[in-house]
């Protein structure tokens, strides 16, 4: 029997967010992904946001340039609103 501890039902974009923040795969793993299941507008948007708690996590633990990333994101985000 196989047990995995950190299974979790979620959003897929916070994957596909999650595979671009530490350097990601290669252009035609996302043209493939993006022809075999679309994502919905406003998923730019949303990866950052879904980055954002890495980076901010990462900018806790080891801070250096995590928190200048950080900050970029916030007034990426922010600017989406304003």
């Amino acid at each position: 029997m196989l047990f995995d501890p950190a299974v979790y039902y979620g959003d897929r974009e916070t994957d596909l967010a999650m595979t671009r923040l530490f350097g990601g795969f290669g252009a035609a793993f996302y043209r493939a992904y993006e022809a075999a299941a679309p994502l919905p507008a406003g998923a730019a948007v949303r990866e950052e946001l879904y980055n954002l708690y890495h980076v901010l996590n990462h900018a806790n633990l080891f801070g250096g340039g995590y928190a200048h990333q950080a900050g970029e994101l916030i007034d990426r985000l922010l600017a989406e609103v304003v």
